[in-house]
């Protein structure tokens, strides 16, 4: 539910901060002063383009925000939406900040897109302009109606068909792999053997490369190798290991604290002896075996060719093997698998259409129950001997939504034909039969918030008073934000709104505020008699609210 709403500086607004309630929240105020533009800030709050043009005269920046309680499946549908969205004690707060330079807009101080912030609020608000009747005459809005009833019921047909379809694509998209020609497929088929010949050849091992690169390098410097051997024999011959431990034996005689630097003379000995010793075995050894050294360039060469050949490791080069095996045996058996492909798509086509012909039949069996609802709705609303009727066609082809273009006809008065609701010229009657169908689907309708604009144009007494108690039935399972100039209608709300343009200071200002019950009648009062308040007219103002009370 949409609990406040504050604007400050867009267009005439200074500074505007308006509380909503449950039920039937009604806006009202003179022509001009300035209801649209309430209505264009909860647009712009919600994802509507915003031009700098809008920002008050004099001021850098306009602010719109948005402040939402939530019900726990409410949350749960936003946090599946955008799972960084963080969502505490069931509100949610949107704020948008629009400058000459950019628009900043943040979701619980989440930073979103225009894109998200409009998905996001799709789930909490449903926005009816002055104008926005005519979306009923947009393609594929009246199929909408018929499904959105349809999911509000839990009818599972409608997503065993997108299912289906998407099935379909998969098969289809499957398919078209084996467009390849005979000759190409022949062709690219030999080529392969030919490299796999090689990759299999190659025999590769991962680290092989690094271990015989290793030994090749040893076998490729061997005689430099030995010659820094002989200077180490050289030069370890001529030092006498053997001097400073006799000379050291003879003073710990003398002092025995010279012990440790004795020791330590008994292991330079050792150790020097060792590495002689060392130096001279691997010198008696260290011979090249010329087979082994060229048998290991020949390895080595083999190895990095394949190697850089693909892939330039030899992980990646195994990789291209296996993805090689894989190719050939895909244009191994092409003619197989390609009929096989053409059986599951002709069979994933076949569930479609069956799945796809239940969806008709469903659509068209609740068509008629949901035809019986509106109509009766209509009938309530001024309309005499209505009839509403959806009217069902088959297309060439079948998409996720099935093969079905409905078309909503209507019959107005008596003895008129039943005629396409595209050819219905007045938007009065236009705007009453969309609430006649919001009136419906009012039970099963999702979203918690719906706004209408002025959605009473072109209605009038009676009709006016019937408009007013089908808004009220809707307000009864949703909350209801109002803008009309009917005191039949401004009488039923709960919550009442004034929307006023006064001059203060020399600058023009809309300000909006929450009316008491009294200044309610006299709202109601203007509304029926103009600015002159008589008696008689606050009279009719208190009647029509306490007729409004009984309903």
């Amino acid at each position: 539910m949409l609990e406040q709403l504050m604007v400050k500086d867009l267009a005439l607004i200074e500074k505007s901060l308006v509380e909503f309630g449950p039920g039937l929240n009604i806006l009202t105020g003179e022509t001009g002063a300035g209801k649209s533009i309430l209505l264009g800030s909860i647009q712009l709050a919600l994802g509507q383009k915003a031009n700098k043009d809008m920002i008050r005269h004099g001021k850098e920046q306009a602010v719109i925000e948005l402040s939402f309680s939530l019900k726990k499946e409410e949350e749960k549908a936003l946090e599946e939406l955008e799972e960084d969205l963080e969502i505490e004690e069931g509100s949610l707060f949107i704020r948008r900040k629009i400058s000459e330079k950019k628009s900043d807009i943040r979701v619980n101080d989440l930073a979103v897109t225009l894109g998200k912030l409009k998905e996001i609020s799709g789930e909490l608000l449903d926005l009816h302009g002055q104008h926005e009747h005519y979306s009923l005459l947009k393609e594929g809005a009246q199929l909408a109606i018929l499904d959105n009833y349809l999911e509000r019921k839990g009818e599972t047909i409608l997503s065993a068909v997108k299912a289906s379809y998407e099935n379909y694509r998969e098969k289809k998209k499957a398919l078209e792999q084996y467009r390849l020609p005979d000759t190409e497929r022949l062709r690219e088929l030999d080529f392969l053997n030919f490299e796999l010949e090689e990759l299999q050849n190659a025999a590769l091992e991962v680290g092989e490369e690094e271990r015989i690169a290793k030994e090749y390098s040893l076998y490729e410097n061997m005689d430099h190798l030995k010659s820094l051997l002989l200077r180490v024999q050289d030069n370890l011959s001529g030092m006498d290991f053997h001097a400073p431990v006799k000379e050291l034996e003879e003073a710990v005689g003398y002092d025995d604290s010279l012990q440790n630097l004795l020791d330590t003379a008994y292991e330079l000995e050792a150790v020097g002896e060792d590495c002689l010793r060392g130096a001279a075995h691997y010198l008696d050894h260290a011979e090249v075996d010329e087979e082994k050294f060229h048998l290991l360039g020949e390895r080595l060469d083999t190895i990095r060719t394949v190697m850089m050949k693909y892939g330039g490791s030899e992980e990646k080069a195994l990789k291209a093997m296996t993805e090689k095996e894989e190719r050939k045996r895909f244009l191994e058996d092409y003619e197989i698998e390609r009929e096989k492909a053409e059986k599951e798509l002709r069979f994933s086509f076949e569930e479609l259409e069956k799945k796809a012909e239940a969806l008709s039949e469903v659509r068209q069996k609740v068509g008629k129950e949901l035809e019986k609802l509106i109509q009766k709705e209509m009938q309530d609303m001024g309309f005499l001997d209505t009839q509403f009727a959806f009217q069902f066609q088959k297309k060439k082809e079948i998409t996720e939504k099935g093969f079905d273009e409905v078309e909503c006809f209507v019959s107005l008065n008596p003895g008129e034909p039943l005629r396409a609701l595209r050819e219905v010229g007045s938007g009065g009657e236009l705007s009453r039969i969309m609430l006649s169908i919001k009136t419906v689907l009012a039970d099963t309708d999702a979203v918690p918030t719906l706004i209408f604009d002025e959605i009473d144009t072109g209605i009038s007494g009676r009709t006016a008073e019937k408009v007013g108690e089908k808004l009220q039935k809707i307000a009864a399972k949703h909350q209801v934000i109002l803008i009309t100039h009917l005191p039949q209608i401004a009488a039923k709300a709960d919550r009442h709104f004034l929307i006023e343009k006064n001059v203060v200071d020399g600058k023009t200002k809309t300000e909006i505020h929450a009316l008491s019950e009294e200044e309610s009648v006299e709202e109601l009062a203007r509304l029926l008699g103009g600015e002159d308040l008589t008696e008689e007219a606050l009279q009719n103002a208190r009647s029509l609210k306490k007729k409004a009370e009984r309903k």
